[in-house]
């Protein structure tokens, strides 16, 4: 939208640009009446002039033009323009940059979705664009902010319910025993074994909600090491090896090339592919092989945690990183998850600067991880 000045302005401009013709004209005329009366009154200087003026002629027939009193108009004609052209820009640019203040004060007055809409020339044109990408930036901020609390209510909410349900069960068993409303032993030892159950799921909820809270911190200390991707693979899928055994699952790693290394936390790495490798276990219904792979492509690598079981939802893909969040509520129930793992997951990403990303079909469901091989930190300082 291009810039247009108000009817009261065009008469102020109008008017500005009157009033300074009539000054000038006023200061050429003094300064031509005070010219004549130094030449008059001073003869030597009056015959210069003439001797002048006859000296210059014009054409085959000597014609003489020069007149000092011309040369003189004809000079102050031109200084004048520039004056009034000047004056008028100067004014015209002040109308402009109180046209900005004064949508400066309407956004400030809370018309946040309000931008600047005219567009100007020079140096005014970088203020309103400067404007302009300051208000979109604090109303980022302030959506950020927003999404920030949002978020921390969310969090308070979801670890109170997930807290309750164990606890409500805890204090109810232990109820029974405590008023002695049992008939046996067996009785005891079954609600005393019911709230262990219990106790140890918020104990689970709780350590995950502690390495959730740790890993989304900006302060969060990073110990990069170099890693031996292939022995690391290995050593994981021996540590699982019997619990995929329970369920009549399979492990195998794959790395391409076998030499591989990998700039990373060893704790928060370990961590990342042990919920990953956790989250097989428990969801992969159906499912016999749990592939871990690793192969480098460029400077990254690749890391690929896939498992043969049911497939996950197509509307549930772009959710699964939400802290709390379950494909099916009643998995969580069965399995005793706390909905953080893969959450913890991404943020460990994150903080090797690098992206995970899930894929389901029918024949594989794959976490995959994408991590550069040295961190940029320490490739600058090796270079």
């Amino acid at each position: 939208m291009t810039f247009k000045l108000t009817a009261r302005e065009k008469s102020e401009l109008l008017g500005e640009g009157v009033i300074t013709v009539i000054l000038l004209l006023l200061l050429n005329l003094s300064i031509l009446v005070l010219i004549n009366e130094i030449i008059r009154t001073n003869p030597g200087l009056e015959r210069g002039i003439f001797q002048i003026k006859e000296s210059i002629t014009i054409g085959p027939n000597n014609y003489r033009v020069w007149s000092y009193q011309n040369f003189f108009i004809f000079f102050m004609v031109i200084v004048d323009i520039w004056v009034v052209y000047w004056r008028l820009m100067r004014r015209y640019k002040q109308m402009q940059l109180r046209h900005i203040i004064s949508e400066l004060h309407y956004i400030a007055n809370g018309h946040f979705d309000h931008r600047i809409p005219f567009t100007l020339k020079g140096d005014h044109q970088r203020v309103v664009d400067s404007v302009n990408a300051l208000v979109d930036s604090v109303i980022e901020s302030m959506n950020e902010e927003r999404k920030i609390e949002q978020s921390k209510d969310e969090l308070i909410t979801n670890v109170s319910h997930d807290l309750r349900t164990p606890l409500t069960s805890i204090i109810g068993y232990l109820g029974l025993i405590e008023n002695q409303q049992y008939k046996n032993e067996a009785d005891i030892l079954k609600y005393t074994h019911t709230a262990f159950l219990k106790a140890q799921q918020m104990k689970s909820l709780v350590e995950d909600l502690f390495e959730y809270t740790k890993v989304r911190q900006a302060s969060t200390k990073m110990s990069f090491n170099k890693i031996s991707v292939e022995p690391m693979l290995e050593q994981l899928a021996a540590s699982f090896e019997l619990e995929a055994e329970k369920k009549q699952m399979e492990i195998s790693v794959k790395t391409a090339p076998k030499n591989l290394k990998v700039e990373a936390d060893a704790e928060k790495l370990g961590r990342l592919f042990n919920n990953l490798i956790t989250n097989a276990l428990k969801y992969a219904k159906g499912g016999h092989h749990i592939n871990l792979e690793a192969n480098l492509v460029g400077q990254q690598i690749v890391f690929k945690v896939s498992n043969d079981g049911e497939p996950i939802p197509a509307k549930s893909i772009k959710h699964l990183f939400e802290r709390f969040y379950r494909v099916e509520s009643s998995r969580s129930k069965a399995t005793g998850g706390t909905g953080l793992g893969l959450a913890i997951a991404q943020s460990i990403v994150e903080l090797h600067h690098g992206q995970i990303r899930a894929e389901s079909d029918e024949k594989l469901t794959s976490f995959i991880v994408t991590l550069p091989m040295v961190q940029a930190k320490n490739k600058q300082q090796a270079k």
